[in-house]
Protein backbone atom coordinates (compact mmCIF):
# COMPACT_ATOMS: atom_id res chain seq x y z
CA UNK A 1 0.00 0.00 0.00
CA UNK A 2 1.53 3.38 -0.98
CA UNK A 3 2.34 5.91 1.73
CA UNK A 4 -0.11 8.82 1.75
CA UNK A 5 2.54 11.56 1.98
CA UNK A 6 5.28 9.99 -0.08
CA UNK A 7 7.26 12.62 -1.98
CA UNK A 8 5.84 15.49 0.08
CA UNK A 9 7.76 17.93 2.30
CA UNK A 10 6.09 19.11 5.51
CA UNK A 11 7.01 21.96 7.82
CA UNK A 12 5.85 21.39 11.40
CA UNK A 13 5.94 24.24 13.92
CA UNK A 14 5.37 23.61 17.60
CA UNK A 15 7.16 20.38 18.48
CA UNK A 16 8.18 20.84 22.11
CA UNK A 17 8.42 17.29 23.52
CA UNK A 18 7.08 13.78 22.96
CA UNK A 19 3.72 14.71 24.46
CA UNK A 20 2.98 17.61 22.11
CA UNK A 21 0.40 17.20 19.37
CA UNK A 22 2.95 18.51 16.89
CA UNK A 23 5.20 15.55 17.71
CA UNK A 24 2.35 13.07 17.21
CA UNK A 25 1.64 14.69 13.84
CA UNK A 26 5.32 14.56 12.89
CA UNK A 27 5.39 10.83 13.70
CA UNK A 28 2.34 10.19 11.53
CA UNK A 29 3.70 12.29 8.66
CA UNK A 30 6.99 10.44 8.78
CA UNK A 31 5.16 7.09 8.84
CA UNK A 32 3.38 8.13 5.65
CA UNK A 33 6.63 9.05 3.89
CA UNK A 34 6.87 12.83 4.29
CA UNK A 35 10.18 14.68 4.51
CA UNK A 36 10.09 16.76 7.69
CA UNK A 37 11.31 20.23 8.60
CA UNK A 38 10.88 21.04 12.30
CA UNK A 39 11.19 24.31 14.21
CA UNK A 40 12.05 25.18 17.79
CA UNK A 41 11.81 28.36 19.84
CA UNK A 42 14.90 29.44 21.76
CA UNK A 43 17.88 27.68 23.26
CA UNK A 44 15.79 26.05 25.98
CA UNK A 45 14.06 23.78 23.47
CA UNK A 46 16.89 23.44 20.95
CA UNK A 47 18.47 20.21 22.21
CA UNK A 48 15.12 18.50 22.87
CA UNK A 49 13.78 19.25 19.40
CA UNK A 50 17.06 18.32 17.73
CA UNK A 51 16.98 14.94 19.49
CA UNK A 52 13.38 14.35 18.47
CA UNK A 53 14.20 15.41 14.92
CA UNK A 54 17.01 12.86 14.82
CA UNK A 55 14.60 10.13 15.97
CA UNK A 56 12.14 11.15 13.27
CA UNK A 57 14.78 11.42 10.56
CA UNK A 58 13.88 15.06 9.92
CA UNK A 59 15.71 16.73 7.06
CA UNK A 60 16.16 20.07 8.84
CA UNK A 61 15.67 21.78 12.18
CA UNK A 62 15.44 25.57 12.30
CA UNK A 63 14.97 28.08 15.09
CA UNK A 64 11.82 30.15 14.68
CA UNK A 65 10.10 32.49 17.11
CA UNK A 66 6.86 33.28 15.27
CA UNK A 67 6.64 36.65 17.00
CA UNK A 68 9.80 37.80 15.21
CA UNK A 69 9.64 38.78 11.53
CA UNK A 70 13.34 38.12 11.06
CA UNK A 71 12.89 34.52 12.22
CA UNK A 72 10.02 34.03 9.77
CA UNK A 73 12.14 35.42 6.95
CA UNK A 74 14.90 32.97 7.84
CA UNK A 75 12.34 30.17 7.95
CA UNK A 76 11.30 30.99 4.38
CA UNK A 77 14.88 30.83 3.14
CA UNK A 78 15.63 27.60 5.00
CA UNK A 79 12.53 25.89 3.62
CA UNK A 80 13.33 27.16 0.12
CA UNK A 81 16.68 25.36 0.34
CA UNK A 82 14.77 22.10 0.93
CA UNK A 83 12.68 22.56 -2.22
CA UNK A 84 8.91 22.80 -2.58
CA UNK A 85 6.68 22.75 0.51
CA UNK A 86 3.54 20.62 0.43
CA UNK A 87 2.23 20.86 3.99
CA UNK A 88 2.52 23.27 6.91
CA UNK A 89 1.38 22.41 10.44
CA UNK A 90 0.93 25.33 12.85
CA UNK A 91 0.69 23.94 16.38
CA UNK A 92 1.46 27.06 18.40
CA UNK A 93 -0.39 28.89 21.15
CA UNK A 94 0.48 30.83 24.27
CA UNK A 95 -1.09 33.00 26.94
CA UNK A 96 0.23 34.18 30.27
CA UNK A 97 -0.74 31.84 33.10
CA UNK A 98 -2.16 34.73 35.13
CA UNK A 99 -4.46 35.67 32.24
CA UNK A 100 -5.81 32.13 32.17
CA UNK A 101 -6.43 32.07 35.92
CA UNK A 102 -8.07 35.46 36.46
CA UNK A 103 -11.60 36.39 35.26
CA UNK A 104 -11.66 37.19 31.55
CA UNK A 105 -12.74 40.79 32.20
CA UNK A 106 -9.51 41.28 34.13
CA UNK A 107 -7.27 40.20 31.24
CA UNK A 108 -4.40 42.64 30.90
CA UNK A 109 -4.02 44.57 27.67
CA UNK A 110 -0.51 43.18 27.23
CA UNK A 111 -1.68 39.64 27.95
CA UNK A 112 -4.54 39.90 25.46
CA UNK A 113 -2.23 41.16 22.72
CA UNK A 114 0.37 38.48 23.50
CA UNK A 115 -2.20 35.66 23.24
CA UNK A 116 -3.50 37.06 19.94
CA UNK A 117 -0.01 37.54 18.52
CA UNK A 118 1.36 34.09 19.32
CA UNK A 119 -1.82 32.03 19.02
CA UNK A 120 -3.66 33.68 16.11
CA UNK A 121 -1.63 36.22 14.17
CA UNK A 122 1.25 33.77 13.91
CA UNK A 123 -0.90 31.61 11.62
CA UNK A 124 -1.26 34.56 9.25
CA UNK A 125 2.47 35.29 9.43
CA UNK A 126 3.42 31.65 8.84
CA UNK A 127 1.03 31.44 5.88
CA UNK A 128 2.61 34.54 4.36
CA UNK A 129 6.10 33.10 4.89
CA UNK A 130 5.36 29.68 3.43
CA UNK A 131 2.65 30.04 0.77
CA UNK A 132 5.14 31.17 -1.93
CA UNK A 133 6.98 27.86 -1.44
CA UNK A 134 3.83 25.77 -2.00
CA UNK A 135 4.18 26.02 -5.77
CA UNK A 136 2.10 22.91 -6.43
CA UNK A 137 -0.55 23.76 -3.87
CA UNK A 138 -0.80 21.94 -0.60
CA UNK A 139 -2.26 21.98 2.88
CA UNK A 140 -1.96 24.29 5.87
CA UNK A 141 -3.23 22.94 9.18
CA UNK A 142 -3.58 24.55 12.59
CA UNK A 143 -4.77 23.31 15.99
CA UNK A 144 -7.74 24.87 17.75
CA UNK A 145 -10.11 23.99 20.60
CA UNK A 146 -13.81 24.07 21.49
CA UNK A 147 -13.20 27.17 23.62
CA UNK A 148 -13.16 29.17 20.39
CA UNK A 149 -16.95 28.92 20.12
CA UNK A 150 -18.10 28.00 23.63
CA UNK A 151 -17.28 29.38 27.06
CA UNK A 152 -15.04 26.95 28.91
CA UNK A 153 -14.08 27.67 32.50
CA UNK A 154 -10.51 29.01 32.82
CA UNK A 155 -9.86 29.01 29.07
CA UNK A 156 -10.52 32.75 29.00
CA UNK A 157 -8.16 34.77 26.78
CA UNK A 158 -7.02 31.66 24.93
CA UNK A 159 -10.60 30.97 23.82
CA UNK A 160 -10.79 34.43 22.28
CA UNK A 161 -7.43 33.88 20.57
CA UNK A 162 -8.63 30.55 19.17
CA UNK A 163 -11.77 32.27 17.84
CA UNK A 164 -9.50 34.67 15.95
CA UNK A 165 -7.43 31.74 14.74
CA UNK A 166 -10.50 29.98 13.31
CA UNK A 167 -11.61 33.17 11.56
CA UNK A 168 -8.10 33.49 10.14
CA UNK A 169 -8.37 29.96 8.76
CA UNK A 170 -11.48 30.92 6.81
CA UNK A 171 -10.00 34.11 5.38
CA UNK A 172 -6.74 32.38 4.46
CA UNK A 173 -8.64 29.52 2.83
CA UNK A 174 -10.57 32.00 0.70
CA UNK A 175 -7.46 33.91 -0.32
CA UNK A 176 -5.16 30.94 -0.98
CA UNK A 177 -7.69 28.66 -2.64
CA UNK A 178 -6.93 29.88 -6.13
CA UNK A 179 -3.33 28.79 -5.53
CA UNK A 180 -4.60 25.30 -4.63
CA UNK A 181 -3.57 25.74 -1.01
CA UNK A 182 -6.07 24.36 1.48
CA UNK A 183 -6.29 25.79 5.01
CA UNK A 184 -8.03 23.94 7.82
CA UNK A 185 -8.07 23.56 11.59
CA UNK A 186 -8.33 20.50 13.80
CA UNK A 187 -10.24 20.99 17.05
CA UNK A 188 -8.84 18.34 19.36
CA UNK A 189 -10.29 17.30 22.68
CA UNK A 190 -8.34 17.94 25.90
CA UNK A 191 -4.97 16.16 25.79
CA UNK A 192 -2.34 16.06 28.52
CA UNK A 193 0.30 18.26 26.91
CA UNK A 194 2.74 20.71 28.50
CA UNK A 195 0.59 23.60 27.26
CA UNK A 196 -2.51 22.12 28.90
CA UNK A 197 -0.83 22.28 32.31
CA UNK A 198 -1.09 26.06 32.12
CA UNK A 199 -4.90 25.87 32.31
CA UNK A 200 -6.27 26.01 35.84
CA UNK A 201 -8.15 22.82 36.83
CA UNK A 202 -7.25 21.16 33.53
CA UNK A 203 -7.52 17.71 35.10
CA UNK A 204 -11.18 18.35 35.97
CA UNK A 205 -11.85 19.48 32.40
CA UNK A 206 -10.09 16.41 31.03
CA UNK A 207 -12.10 14.03 33.23
CA UNK A 208 -15.42 15.75 32.52
CA UNK A 209 -14.94 15.51 28.77
CA UNK A 210 -13.94 11.83 29.00
CA UNK A 211 -17.07 11.10 31.03
CA UNK A 212 -19.54 12.97 28.78
CA UNK A 213 -18.15 12.37 25.30
CA UNK A 214 -20.08 9.80 23.23
CA UNK A 215 -17.03 7.50 23.21
CA UNK A 216 -16.72 7.82 27.02
CA UNK A 217 -13.01 8.42 26.77
CA UNK A 218 -10.45 11.12 26.14
CA UNK A 219 -8.92 11.99 22.78
CA UNK A 220 -5.94 9.98 21.58
CA UNK A 221 -3.15 12.15 20.09
CA UNK A 222 -2.76 9.55 17.32
CA UNK A 223 -6.34 10.31 16.20
CA UNK A 224 -5.47 13.96 15.79
CA UNK A 225 -2.29 13.02 13.92
CA UNK A 226 -4.14 10.75 11.50
CA UNK A 227 -6.65 13.50 10.78
CA UNK A 228 -3.73 15.78 9.94
CA UNK A 229 -2.44 13.11 7.55
CA UNK A 230 -5.85 13.08 5.85
CA UNK A 231 -5.84 16.86 5.46
CA UNK A 232 -2.26 16.92 4.17
CA UNK A 233 -2.80 14.10 1.68
CA UNK A 234 -4.73 13.94 -1.56
CA UNK A 235 -7.59 12.34 0.41
CA UNK A 236 -8.36 15.78 1.81
CA UNK A 237 -8.13 17.62 -1.51
CA UNK A 238 -11.73 18.84 -1.35
CA UNK A 239 -11.65 20.24 2.19
CA UNK A 240 -10.71 23.83 3.00
CA UNK A 241 -11.72 26.57 5.43
CA UNK A 242 -13.09 24.02 7.86
CA UNK A 243 -12.72 22.99 11.49
CA UNK A 244 -12.61 19.21 11.94
CA UNK A 245 -13.43 17.99 15.44
CA UNK A 246 -11.38 15.14 16.84
CA UNK A 247 -12.67 15.04 20.41
CA UNK A 248 -14.45 11.68 20.84
CA UNK A 249 -17.64 13.53 19.88
CA UNK A 250 -17.77 15.84 22.90
CA UNK A 251 -18.60 18.93 20.82
CA UNK A 252 -22.06 17.62 19.94
CA UNK A 253 -23.21 17.27 23.54
CA UNK A 254 -25.65 19.56 25.33
CA UNK A 255 -27.00 19.15 28.84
Amino acid sequence: MPQLLEGKTALILGVANKWSLAYAIAQAFRREGAKLILTYQGERLKETVQNLAAELGAAKVVECDVSKDEDLARLTETCREQGRLDAVVHSIGFANREDLERPFSETSRAGYLLAQDVSAYSMVAVARATAPLMTAGGSMITLTYLGATRVLTNYNVMGVAKAALEASVRYLASELGERKIRVNAISAGPIKTAAARGIKDFTKMYQAVAERAPFKRATDPAEVADTAVFLASELGRGVTGDVLFVDAGYHIMGL
